[in-house]
């Protein structure tokens, strides 16, 4: 019985895939498809073409979900796979569904059970994360937050200053900064950013999310040497 329904949902998601290409490309060869659902670590999906075969993961999150977020899926997919434009419409619907309350519980659960964080360490060469946490919280939050686990990152990236991730309960900070050219007021910065997100957490508006509401905004212009430490950042 198991085997016949997961038989039924697979031809169905092609037959998904497959009326969604036509609709974005109605003269063109129509590819293989090979669509599954496969155990991501978050709601994740990935679209990749191998010598005319379309490969499709979907994450297994998904499995559930109405026919109506398969099809705004698959628009996404094949629209960004042939750079076509994203009808808003299928944008919306999609948001709106990882970003409810059950998908966002589901999600966060799995990140916690599949998902693999290797947490490094607070103490840098230069600058113990621990402690600036520990004076931060004194100065801005009354001592009131509990404190994560702080952690530099593996390697100096650049692309990612740093980030706090709610589902292992870490903030990360690029270990690029962990060095002498970068004065303290930077790295006091960063964390503190990182910092309003436990006190800020992301909220729905409709069917977007808002990372950096106006709450999170005022606090942030709290900090003293805000303007000092934005422009050392856009020197990197």
């Amino acid at each position: 019985m198991a085997w016949y329904v997961r038989n039924a949902l697979r031809e169905n998601l092609h037959h998904v895939f497959q009326t969604t290409y036509r609709e974005l490309r109605p003269r063109a060869p129509m590819p293989e498809f090979r669509v599954e659902f496969y155990a991501f670590a978050n709601v994740n999906s990935t679209i990749r073409l191998r010598d005319g075969v379309m490969h499709v993961r979907l994450s297994d999150l998904l499995e559930g979900a109405p026919e109506s977020i398969l099809q705004s899926i698959a628009h996404i997919l094949l629209a960004k796979i042939y750079r076509k434009p994203i009808q808003p419409l299928h944008a919306t619907r999609y948001r709106r569904y990882v970003s409810s309350h059950d998908m966002t519980a589901k999600a966060h659960l799995v990140r916690q059970v599949r998902g693999r964080k290797r947490i490094e360490s607070g103490r840098g060469e230069l600058y113990d994360l621990d402690e600036i946490f520990e004076q931060l919280n004194r100065t801005f939050f009354y001592g009131l937050l509990a404190r994560p686990q702080m952690t530099w990152s593996r390697s100096p990236a650049r692309n990612s200053l740093g980030h706090y991730d709610p589902a292992h309960n870490a903030i990360v900070v690029s270990r690029v900064f962990d060095h002498p050219r970068v004065p303290q007021y930077a790295v006091e910065y960063i964390v503190y950013h990182e910092m309003l997100h436990l006190k800020h957490p992301v909220k729905l508006r409709g069917s977007r999310r808002c990372v950096h509401g106006p709450e999170f905004q005022a606090d942030e212009k709290l900090f003293p040497r805000l303007e000092e430490a934005k422009t050392f950042l856009k020197t990197l």
